[in-house]
């Protein structure tokens, strides 16, 4: 498989947790959602962004974002739940593209050598193929506030984005218009086979603002440790 590769940026939240909308929360002197997409760029040949309807008509400058590789960045509206806003994006990604890399904005600092990671788990024979990050914390299943039992976490692992698909077969997972938080759990119940390559523990996902937080320490704590790549997010 070594067709074009299109990525799909989900940045339609609400931020209902985040009291705000948290894709467009600024870290240094930059956006969550600009530094998400810069996450795909090295790797993809095109882009959509996929963001809330009243902000479909803006500029990318406006939403703070820049076009990574001159004007092969599109827009697209996002839909009531994750699942819709996916597959608005979908709808713009060319025919021929044969790896969609799906990507949360709220994950601003997953860097680019994890998006190459999975699109080469893909492109290796992979249906799909998603970062995960090993569980430290002991693992209990709780009903009414008393423990059931304790959950081996040896095969557990916490997943994250970017996550790449074959473009075909993501197509015809959501089908029927499933609703799903995770789009490797659709290819999964499609019967497609998921791997997992080793996720990153700077890629946090932005859920409260004191999410916020963390990410930025994390965004300067990297800068120190490693200057940036071109088409890196720093």
């Amino acid at each position: 498989m070594s067709g074009p590769v299109w990525a799909i940026v989900v940045a339609a939240g609400r931020g209902v947790r985040f009291g705000a909308l948290k894709q467009f929360a600024s870290i240094g002197e930059r956006t969550v959602v600009g530094l998400a997409v810069q996450s795909v760029a090295a790797t993809a040949d095109g882009i959509v962004l996929v963001v809330p309807p009243d902000f479909s008509s803006l500029g990318l400058q406006d939403l703070g974002v820049r076009d990574p590789a001159g004007h092969r960045l599109q827009l697209a509206t996002g839909g009531p739940t994750r699942a819709g806003s996916v597959r608005a994006g979908l709808a713009v990604v060319p025919a021929d593209c044969e790896i969609v890399v799906v990507h949360d904005a709220a994950r601003p600092l997953a860097s680019p050598q994890l998006c190459e990671a999975v699109v080469a788990a893909v492109r290796a024979g992979a249906d799909g193929a998603i970062p995960g990050v090993p569980i430290h914390d002991t693992v209990k299943r709780v009903s009414e506030g008393v423990v059931i039992e304790t959950i081996d976490r040896s095969h557990l692992v916490r997943v994250q984005t970017p996550q790449a698909f074959s473009a075909q077969l993501l197509r015809r997972a959501h089908e029927g218009d499933p609703d799903a938080t995770d789009d490797a759990g659709l290819i999964e119940q499609a019967g497609g086979r998921v791997v997992v390559v080793p996720g990153e523990e700077a890629n946090v996902k932005i859920t409260s603002p004191d999410d916020l937080q963390v990410v930025a320490w994390w965004a300067e704590r990297h800068a120190k440790v490693q200057p940036a790549a071109p088409g890196g997010w720093a």
